[in-house]
């Protein structure tokens, strides 16, 4: 199973991510479960729009590098002008990443597997711990429900010292 996560913070969001899961769903795969929709704030960067983002499960015969070449595609579609570099953010009315698939584990110029800082925002995890509770990370060898609850545990702040 390959697991996205799905962002949208420019135009008509909603409408953005039910336009990549429609393509998702045409050209990469049988999606198999989709999260609801979280609005959160930006991750890396300041700006005034918020974003709503969404998990998805996908059934495909096509390698990550496949997949990737696709979503990049899908989102160059629907008006992304460039991808974040060196962990530059921007504002942007999509953005597809790819998360987990399966137990594999990749490392390369392009792509990296599972998602290199999915364990670090909670924006993936909220709504991957709803469709994908009990998938293993394969790097972390911990499931997706408790690298969530360790993140929510870590960035929680205890009101009594």
């Amino acid at each position: 199973m390959l697991y996205l996560g799905l962002g949208a913070n420019l135009g008509n969001k909603r409408d953005n991510l039910l336009q990549a899961v429609a393509l998702i769903s045409e050209r990469v795969g049988r999606i198999v479960c989709l999260s609801r929709f979280y609005e959160t704030e930006p991750w890396g960067y300041d700006s005034s729009n918020t974003y709503l983002n969404a998990a998805l499960g996908v059934e495909t015969s096509l390698s990550p590098l496949e997949v990737l070449s696709i979503t990049q595609a899908i989102e160059r579609e629907l008006g992304r002008q460039k991808k974040s570099m060196n962990r530059e953010y921007s504002d942007r009315p999509i953005d597809i990443d790819l998360l987990l698939m399966d137990d594999l584990v990749v490392q390369t110029d392009v792509l990296t597997l599972p998602h290199s800082l999915m364990h670090e925002r909670l924006f993936v995890l909220e709504p991957l711990v709803e469709i994908a509770p009990t998938v293993i990370h394969p790097v972390l060898q911990q499931s997706v429900c408790a690298i969530y609850n360790a993140l929510v545990k870590s960035q929680s702040t205890s009101l009594c010292q």
